[in-house]
């Protein structure tokens, strides 16, 4: 660790954090593990990807390095990733198979794996191309699931309730609200500063990819961080984290979360109701008043329509569902 502790320190601060508390581990020889740092390096340097997702690579790597390990008996070095084949590869996945791992989690460690054998391609430390040859599990065709405009509603109401301090219940209802009302992502609503809201009409996010979009700015969203402001005990200035925790740090989404999960239980709602689905709710609820598809396209900042028109899809699902429930030839 020691050798490569000056290439890693010009990650990230969150990044250099994981890698100096040890919180993710490989079983592999020093090289390999300052491969993997540059490697991740690249990642979030060049490549731009957030924190959240390097986080997701670097544990999907783990679990191969882990496999690969315990199937070779030794940790592992580049010499024994230049040397496996497409049957160790398919060892792994045979693996993942008989733990049980969803396709789609698979799925996303091959994708990991690609790119990272294509990093180490690329910058001629080892050549290795059989993976290449492996398939990717389909996955399963999920539709986004939405809650019912007056659950959401609800939700809305009594989040306030259930903060451990009064601000830090209105911290969560303005949360709360800004997912539903702009359709944002958590990552995306939790890394928003002081002054990004303001009195504007319009909010000018950074998504995926690092590509921007706008969105509109609806008058509850800005009464309900306008509320929160008023509360918070801590002096707050341009450009600072907007919504804290309790010690002042940015919040993080476990926190939120968790919030959500005991209004979940308070309201019975199903398992389903998660942060991410109050932005499929947003959508769906535009869908159902008539906005066109290219519209919502750009307010959620999807890359490709095709991911838009799932909401299509399970529009349709709900209509012949209740339309099935409720025909009379069904009840005969």
């Amino acid at each position: 660790m020691t050798k490569f502790r000056p290439l890693i320190k010009n990650l990230t601060p969150w990044i250099y954090d994981k890698f100096m508390k040890q919180e993710i581990k490989y079983k592999a020889d020093a090289v390999l593990n300052s491969h993997i740092a540059e490697w991740q390096s690249w990642l979030i340097n060049e490549r731009r990807y957030s924190p959240h997702t390097l986080d997701g690579y670097a544990r999907d790597l783990r679990e191969f390095i882990d496999f690969l390990a315990d199937y070779l008996g030794h940790n592992i070095n580049t010499s024994d990733l230049a040397e496996i084949d497409i049957r160790d590869f398919r060892a792994f996945l045979s693996d993942r198979a008989a733990r049980h791992i969803e396709k789609t989690s698979v799925a996303r460690e091959l994708s990991t794996l690609k790119n990272f054998f294509r990093w180490l391609g690329r910058n001629r430390i080892l050549t290795n191309t059989a993976i290449s040859v492996i398939s990717t599990p389909r996955r399963p065709k999920l539709l986004p699931r939405a809650l019912e405009v007056r659950e959401t509603f609800k939700l809305l109401d009594v989040a306030k309730k259930f903060g451990r301090e009064e601000w830090q219940g209105l911290r969560d209802a303005a949360i709360f609200t800004i997912l539903y009302g702009c359709g944002l992502r958590i990552s995306e609503a939790l890394a928003l500063n002081v002054g990004d809201i303001n009195h504007n009409d319009f909010l000018r996010i950074k998504g995926k990819g690092n590509k921007e979009r706008i969105v509109p700015l609806l008058p509850i969203v800005k009464e309900s961080v306008d509320a929160y402001l008023a509360a918070c005990p801590y002096h707050l200035t341009n450009g600072e984290p907007l919504f804290l925790g309790a010690r002042g740090e940015r919040v993080s989404p476990r926190i939120v979360q968790r919030t959500l999960e005991k209004i979940r239980g308070f309201l019975g709602l199903p398992d389903t109701l998660t942060p991410h689905a109050l932005r499929h709710s947003f959508a769906t609820h535009l869908l159902a008043e008539g906005t066109d598809l290219r519209s919502i396209q750009e307010l959620l900042g999807h890359a490709s329509l095709s991911t838009t028109q799932r909401y299509t899809d399970m529009q349709t699902e709900t209509l012949s569902r209740e339309y099935a429930s409720a025909h009379p030839l069904e009840k005969a």
